[in-house]
């Protein structure tokens, strides 16, 4: 193993850095063009089969299996033009990540010929060889019944030979399996309920969708060094690694000028990204020392999920060709910083208004309020469920580790927002106004955007925070699939909406004014709301003793974190807006309890290996070496001389042999806790079993192993160390 580090390094000392050639073209010039999007759909659809198609996109109606038929033939003209030569369903099931099945366009006919199909039949249906796929209780391996549906609002696209069509994966009885078919149905559902509240304020709105813009963090590290480490090979993240003397600590990294490898493999996944229609925008290092980050401009939240997925699955095989991997892990190195993916939300009309963007008049602003009080009031109704939407095993890592948000989901707003709030709460009356009191009131309102045009307040320490036209939820792993938090976010705020409906038209009904009506509702949401806004610094443990006076969860782990799906009222929610049925619920909470025991059952095996084949021996071997050193001190040096000469010889043996003893003896008492929690039927007992009794275990073991390559000698420790993979560039 050790011989393996070495030849790793070695390797790097002659790397050559693939830099690109300098480009003659502009990005508008080659934008989009793997995409089949509006000017490919108009250039080889008829304009009756566009129309309806287009229609079908925008406003979510079903497409006639003529239409779909000419459509097909369309794509299919689009994609040979391009030397495309197989076609698949590339959809998103609970895996986390992308799957597709390839079928080639080539057909052999019954007189020896052969010629290109492709028909409505297959861009709408498919039957994936999935049988392997997480079901849940739904869909039984044994008889894996399940298919992918075209999803015509997000646009085909074409990765190497092959036409990509974007699906929702379903059973045949027609649940869900799939993170895209309930983000669908939650952004139907936000779309229903935010019209008619936009229509307070706008009769001519027709349309409210949810845009979505997210950040990209992840890690480079050279391959060779990657494939050195069976734990990275493995899981993902580094289970084992003492600190480098230099990490973070003076933020060179994040305000050096970006590495030339890196920016060779930005460059290059960039061009990719964008003839893929991806709009990534901006790049740039991040804090921790081969950290990095990209981001592209906000789409409709449907599209840019579909986006970040593909994105993710760029990247991977770009950085092959740069010897690269790319680290997607949340927390892949212990001690700095580990990787976040903020997804920045917001909502936008079809007349072109972002409803979470102040206006400048009065009535812009009491809408611009109604939605931003909405949706802190949803955040906090819902926090628990928020906060089980980004639970993972690896975002467990990362979570509160004073790089990324803590666990507790708190809102913060800024000082200057959280006044006007204080003001909206004071002067707004129960019973009534008089004139001049409406006029002072609706002044200050019209005012908040010259607030907001000096609103430096940011809070890196919260979950969920405003940034002046948006919500941030910062709180996201980097590999974790957007749609998650976002069918939350679109439900939560989607039921939130209906009961702020409900609410506004029952004063309404009595005889208020509506702009009375909505704003003494906002009020009571303000009071009732007001223990989730918090300005503070959220990594201190005052915000801790504070949120639990508060009465605000601190779940810290995934499983406990997933109970919350089995509540009544978040049961209920699901259900009402036909998102997914108590049924889907509960199978993709126990697809993810599974997935948890499984991410750390494979972390603990790894652990375990490491230590007992390698780790373990190279510690022996350098003991025997010291021991042998010992030896001959004793036949060179006299009694006393020898007393004093090994000592420091003696304290390496005895450490060694503690270490190794002690390291020993937690794998063995972390195997029969395995075993233990491997005999539970029960998926979310198994997961805590895991949770509780095993992942204890691995920091345990970790600390004296990390203590050991500090001891042992360098040339025989076995694995890259976090020197060599971090400052490698």
């Amino acid at each position: 193993m050790a011989k393996l580090r070495f030849q790793a390094l070695g390797s790097l000392l002659n790397r050559k850095i693939d830099l690109p050639e300098e480009r003659t073209e502009k990005i508008s010039d080659y934008f989009g063009e793997s995409v089949f999007h509006d000017r490919a759909m108009q250039q080889y659809l008829a304009k009756d089969a566009y129309r309806r198609l287009r229609d079908c996109m925008q406003n979510g109606k079903g497409l006639e299996r003529d239409i779909a038929d000419e459509v097909a033939s369309g794509m299919k003209a689009w994609a040979l033009s391009k030397s495309v030569t197989h076609y698949t369903h590339w959809f998103q099931p609970l895996t986390g990540r992308t799957a597709e099945k390839h079928d080639a366009f080539f057909t052999p006919s019954s007189i020896g010929e052969s010629f290109e199909e492709f028909g409505g039949a297959q861009l709408v249906q498919q039957e994936p060889d999935a049988s392997s796929f997480p079901n849940g209780g739904l869909r039984n391996t044994f008889e894996a019944r399940g298919y992918t549906a075209w999803d015509p609002s997000s646009p085909a696209f074409i990765i190497g030979d092959t036409l990509c069509i974007p699906t929702v994966f379903v059973a045949y009885t027609g649940e869900a399996l799939d993170y895209k078919a309930p983000l669908l149905k939650a952004l139907h559902a936000l779309n229903e309920a935010a019209i008619p509240v936009a229509q307070y304020f706008d009769r001519n709105v027709t349309r409210v969708t949810a845009t979505l813009g997210w950040e990209q963090e992840y890690f480079l590290v050279d391959d060779a060094l990657f494939r050195a480490r069976p734990d990275l090979v493995m899981t993902g993240r580094t289970l084992f690694g003492h600190s480098s003397s230099k990490g973070q600590q003076l933020d060179d990294h994040y305000f050096g000028s970006i590495p030339d490898r890196a920016a060779a493999f930005m460059r290059d996944f960039e061009k990719e990204s964008h003839r893929l229609g991806i709009p990534i925008k901006t790049r740039h290092n991040e804090v921790a020392p081969n950290q990095f980050e990209c981001a592209p401009i906000f789409e409709e939240a449907n599209l840019a999920v579909d986006h970040n997925q593909l994105l993710m699955d760029i990247m991977e095989k770009v950085a092959h060709k740069h010897g690269l991997r790319v680290l997607l892990h949340e927390k892949p190195f212990a001690g700095i910083n580990g990787s976040g993916k903020h997804n920045n939300w917001s909502l936008s009309t079809d007349t072109g208004v972002n409803l979470l963007s102040p206006g400048n008049t009065p009535k812009t602003n009491i809408r611009f309020l109604a939605f931003f009080v909405n949706t802190i009031k949803a955040v906090h109704d819902y926090s628990d469920l928020l906060r089980a939407s980004i639970a993972s095993a690896s975002n467990d890592h990362r979570l509160g580790a004073n790089e990324a948000p803590p666990a507790i989901i708190s809102v913060f707003i800024g000082s200057q927002l959280t006044k006007v709030l204080n003001d909206l709460e004071k002067n707004i009356k129960d019973k009534g106004m008089s004139p001049d009191e409406k006029t002072e009131l609706k002044l200050r309102i019209g005012k908040i955007p010259e607030i907001l045009l000096d609103n430096t307040d940011r809070n890196r320490t919260s979950p969920f925070a405003f940034t002046g036209n948006k919500f941030e939820l910062r709180a996201v792993g980097s590999q974790a699939n957007c749609s998650s938090s976002m069918v939350v976010m679109n439900t939560i705020m989607a039921h939130q909406l209906k009961v702020f409906r409900k609410d506004v038209d029952a004063l309404i009904n009595k005889g208020s004014k509506k702009d009375e009506a909505i704003l003494a509702v906002l009020r009571n949401y303000i009071i009732a709301s007001r223990n989730i806004l918090f300005e503070g610094n959220g990594y201190g443990e005052e915000w801790v003793k504070q949120a639990a006076k508060r009465g605000l969860s601190n779940i810290k782990t995934t499983p406990h974190a997933l109970e919350k799906y089995h509540d009544k009222k978040v049961i209920s929610l699901f259900k009402d807006l036909d998102i997914l049925s108590p049924q889907e619920l509960e199978a993709r909470t126990e697809i993810y309890h599974e997935n948890y025991k499984m991410k750390i059952q494979i972390e603990s095996r790894v652990a375990g290996d490491l230590v007992l084949n390698h780790i373990i021996p190279a510690a022996l071997s350098y003991q025997n070496k010291v021991i042998e050193t010992l030896r001959n001190l004793k036949e060179v040096y006299s009694a006393g001389d020898f007393k004093s000469l090994s000592a420091p010889h003696d304290r390496i043996i005895r450490e060694i042999s503690e270490r190794v003893g002690s390291a020993q003896g937690l794998i063995d008492q972390m195997i029969e806790e395995r075993k233990k929690a491997n005999a539970l039927t029960s998926a979310k007992e198994a997961s805590v079993a895991y949770c509780e009794k095993v992942l204890p275990y691995l920091e345990k073991i970790r600390y004296h192993v990390d203590k050991l390559e500090l001891v042992v000698e360098d040339d025989l420790w076995p694995l890259p160390k976090y020197r060599e993979l971090l400052f490698t560039k």
